[in-house]
């Protein structure tokens, strides 16, 4: 008889518990929406995304200038990331490998022949 009535206590405290939960839940996102967090939260992760690498950027990162040739920049993108990934960080790595990632398409427009 005993284990019945806690029984029913839990399911009852468990619903009523899950029921304040999701109602604080939408206060907070309506209070959240009338002090402008939402917004803000919002265009802050727009302006992060769009915070794309420039060329000028990845140039630095690999050593590299404008007259490069593209075979010069794998030489010097397989030599950075192997040493980053054998005792360097994973930033740096990631940094290297978008950096390369940026310039891929700035070469293919030039064609292969071009530096």
């Amino acid at each position: 008889m005993a284990a019945k009535i806690l029984a029913n206590l839990l399911v009852m405290g468990s619903g009523i518990l899950a029921r304040a939960v999701v109602q604080a839940y939408r206060q907070a996102l309506t209070n959240a929406s009338k002090s402008g967090v939402a917004q803000e939260t919002l265009q802050n992760s727009v302006r992060r995304a769009s915070k794309a690498m420039t060329e000028q950027e990845a140039r630095q990162i690999l050593g590299i200038s404008e007259q490069t040739a593209w075979d010069e920049i794998l030489k010097k993108y397989d030599a950075l990331f192997e040493r980053n990934a054998k005792n360097g960080s994973f930033y740096l790595q990631s940094k290297v490998h978008r950096a390369k990632e940026c310039l891929e398409p700035v070469y293919r427009d030039k064609g292969p022949d071009t530096p």
